[in-house]
């Protein structure tokens, strides 16, 4: 079997990518039950804890504990994910969707590949960047548009609006410099620098959540369940595939969820939450295939011919 490389991520990157696309398309419904029950930054608190936490119990059982990290740097380079492409970004995205429409959170997190690209360029050339991963990747970015970007354009009449749009963009940058950082950062095992990214997360989301909502007084079940489940499976799970993905196939490969996550989004929206489908469903899906499709046709095509 070949080693993944960013030119030819392999199968079983493919397959990882894609379940990407559909655990992080089914977070946006378990952080709403959430919302049930318990404020945002309880939300991004325990499920960076919960996650971080259980990580650690089972990176220990399969001999990737923290102390197989291994050195200072890598260390160094976990608490940076830690505090600026999970904890950052969650604090800017809480505090910014109070005065922009929901819409335009959605788009701008569909700029993270456009962000990407300048910082591979400049950071991560082996990764390779032409013509035609800038078409695939501008294309998928339109068809995003068009399936949640209508209602961007609408102004919440907030004072603060520009301030929560650039709050907006800056968490989609920070979850892009995220990528190349981790793709930069030294060999360690996936669950063991998954673990110390959480944990350093919560060590910072738990106090601000704390001083800002309190401790949670009780604990229903619907929402305590999505909780729990957003913190095992879009948030420590998902932390462990992005990690083995960037590392391996690398950070322009990775972006390709940004195009997947809300077209799951919706589905799940519309299969579970009782949601009125997009008329611009299915066009805006096409476009974002087209757009994959051109972004990674090399791969894909010495993928088919295995």
């Amino acid at each position: 079997m070949s080693t993944p490389t960013p030119e030819n991520p392999g199968l079983v990157n493919w397959l990882l990518i894609m379940s990407l696309g559909i655990i992080w398309g089914s977070a946006f419904m378990s952080v709403r039950l959430s919302l049930d029950g318990f404020g945002p930054w309880s939300v991004a608190a325990w499920r960076t804890a919960i996650g971080g936490v259980t990580l650690a119990v089972f990176g220990a059982a399969l001999g990737q504990g923290l102390n197989t990290i291994p050195s200072l740097r890598g260390w160094a380079f976990a608490g940076v994910i830690g505090a600026g492409a999970i904890a950052l970004p969650f604090a800017l995205l809480s505090w910014g969707q109070q005065f922009v429409p929901s819409a335009f959170a959605g788009v701008a997190m569909g700029a993270v590949p456009l962000l990407v690209l300048p910082l591979v360029y400049l950071f991560s050339k082996e990764e390779g960047i032409g013509p035609r991963r800038i078409i695939g990747m501008s294309l998928g970015f339109i068809g995003l548009f068009i399936l949640v970007g209508p209602g961007a354009t609408a102004t919440s009449g907030h004072e603060a609006e520009w301030l929560g749009r650039l709050a907006c963009l800056g968490a989609a940058a920070c979850y892009a410099s995220g990528s190349v950082i981790t793709r930069r950062s030294p060999k360690m095992p996936p669950i063991a620098f998954a673990t110390a990214s959480l944990l350093v997360a919560a060590i910072i989301l738990v106090p601000i959540a704390v001083i800002t909502e309190g401790v949670p007084q009780s604990y229903p079940m619907k929402p305590t369940t999505a909780l729990i489940y957003a913190a095992l499976i879009p948030t420590a799970l998902a932390t462990v595939i992005r990690v083995r993905v960037i590392t391996t196939a690398g950070s322009l490969f990775m972006t390709l969820t940004s195009y997947q996550v809300p077209v799951w989004s919706v589905i799940f929206g519309v299969s579970f939450m009782a949601e009125a489908l997009p008329q611009q469903m299915f066009f805006a899906l096409a476009i974002i295939l087209a757009g994959i499709a051109i972004s990674q046709s090399r791969a894909m095509a010495d993928l088919f011919r295995r």
